[in-house]
């Protein structure tokens, strides 16, 4: 192109193809992500196919008995328990974290430095070590029992461990920053103009809060429903110590077809069921995102 435009319209163009020396600062990436996102979801969906012999070894014979049991009832309702749990927890992370992210992000750079970091310590220590603190604070002799004996608050100790409860705080506790975090990238980029606008139009705090604040933060609220339901539809670990044999979840069941009950084509197949919701539900989030 002749114009001065078109030329800077080309070499914008231009810049934006990656060259051998960006395609070899992205093999280690794309390598890492053939060896352990690829290949693993590729096996997974083979042995998903295959069956099962008496001794727990996987037999290549094509079969769809496995993908039959999924629509089992028992697995079904786990499966929907699983997703109510998820939901719940979501659901109190969003409540929860919207306030704080707020807050963070509309406070001064000095400040919101020093709040982000609090928001990340949790992340400095092991995901275990998080748990069991937290198992040793809801047990019926643990700290929280103690201080509400103490208060005489209650009279006898709660029995928090190994119910639902117990599970939905485990994961809340886990998942939160991951809710906080996004939205707090949307805050930080509202545009005080526009907030003020509508006070000066005649919107009060709530109407200016659900008219103008939230649908501008709406792709850090998607992005932190996404990043705290997915992962908490799977988890396992937080299932198995505070909610024990009592509350079990899809997670726990896919480890253990592929721990004692050796099952792994049904194992594998629960997660291609998971992966297909996984995926569902993503794209069912990028549809709601509006666009820029």
């Amino acid at each position: 192109m002749n114009t001065a435009t078109g030329q800077v319209v080309e070499f914008q163009g231009a810049r934006r193809r990656p060259g051998v020396r960006g395609w070899l600062l992205l093999a280690p990436l794309l390598i890492w992500l053939f060896a352990f996102v690829v290949a693993p979801t590729a096996i997974m969906f083979v042995y998903s196919f295959c069956e099962r012999d008496e001794l727990g070894q996987v037999v290549f014979e094509l079969s769809l008995s496995s993908y039959s049991r999924v629509f089992d009832p028992t697995y079904v309702k786990i499966l929907l328990s699983s997703i109510k749990y998820a939901a719940i927890t979501t659901v109190i992370c969003l409540i929860a974290g919207y306030p704080v992210a707020y807050f963070i992000g509309r406070a001064r750079e000095g400040v919101r430095n020093r709040l982000l970091m609090l928001v990340m310590v949790p992340f400095w220590t092991s995901f275990l070590i998080r748990t069991y603190a937290w198992m040793s604070i809801l047990k019926s002799e643990g700290l929280l029992n103690g201080l509400l004996l103490y208060l005489r608050i209650i009279s006898t100790p709660l029995d928090i461990m190994y119910t639902p409860t117990a599970v939905v705080i485990g994961l809340v506790y886990s998942y939160l920053p991951f809710m906080i975090l996004p939205i707090y990238g949307s805050v930080e980029k509202l545009d005080n103009a526009l907030i003020e606008a509508a006070f000066d139009l005649g919107a009060g705090p709530v109407s200016a809060f659900s008219h103008v604040i939230v649908p501008l933060t709406r792709p850090g609220i998607l992005a932190g429903v996404l990043l705290v339901f997915i992962p908490a539809l799977g988890m396992f670990a937080i299932t198995d110590l505070m909610g024990g044999s009592r509350v079990p979840m899809i997670g726990n069941v896919i480890q253990n077809q592929f721990g004692q009950a050796r099952d792994w084509p049904f194992g594998a197949a629960l997660g291609m069921t998971l992966l297909l919701l996984f995926s569902l539900f993503f794209l069912l989030g990028l549809r709601k995102e509006p666009e820029a």
